[in-house]
């Protein structure tokens, strides 16, 4: 089963980073938005920061910060930390998704550790940053009007080397 999840993180992330579904951030926003983005100071939100491992990975893995405090349109910086507590070396890899769902398609991740592998030494220990924002437009949407809590999540798998993604309809 844990060589299936890891053979779906290809997948799911093409998916949800093209639709904002299932909680996951939008990708491919330019730098240009971020230039000129409004922040909407009247509308603070608290973001938390969730962090799970896979049981066949042996990593300590945690948010070095519980909370923060955003406005849309402001870029914010927030770190977790991964430590391989084995003694050999280890490769991980993350999928994330953001409760609720809906706010998904404003949460916009502009540098992140998620659907890349990350290797670790035995005992290495390292800071893994989340660079983000919520796009402005989240203000404006009524189905965010009683949105004041975020909870970015991310639960990292042991990467799986050899293990081919199936193409679906070929055999």
């Amino acid at each position: 089963m844990v060589g299936m999840s890891y053979a779906a993180v290809p997948l799911y992330r093409l998916y949800c980073q093209a639709t904002g579904l299932g909680g996951s951030a939008v990708a491919g926003h330019d730098s240009d938005q971020i230039e000129t983005m409004e922040p909407v100071k009247d509308r603070i939100i608290k973001v938390t920061f969730n962090a799970d491992v896979h049981a066949s990975l042996h990593w300590n893995f945690r948010p070095q910060q519980t909370e923060i405090y955003v406005v849309p349109g402001e870029t914010a910086l927030a770190f977790y930390k991964a430590k391989n507590s084995t003694d050999k070396p280890v490769i991980g890899i993350s999928t994330y998704n953001v409760v609720p769902f809906e706010a998904g398609q404003y949460f916009n991740k502009i540098q992140c550790f998620c659907f890349e592998e990350q290797r670790l030494n035995p005992q290495e220990e390292v800071d893994m940053p989340v660079f983000f924002f919520i796009d402005p437009e989240f203000a404006e949407d009524p189905r965010m009007a009683s949105v004041d809590l975020i909870t970015l999540s991310y639960t990292f798998f042991e990467a799986k080397g050899g293990h081919k993604l199936p193409l679906p309809g070929y055999q």
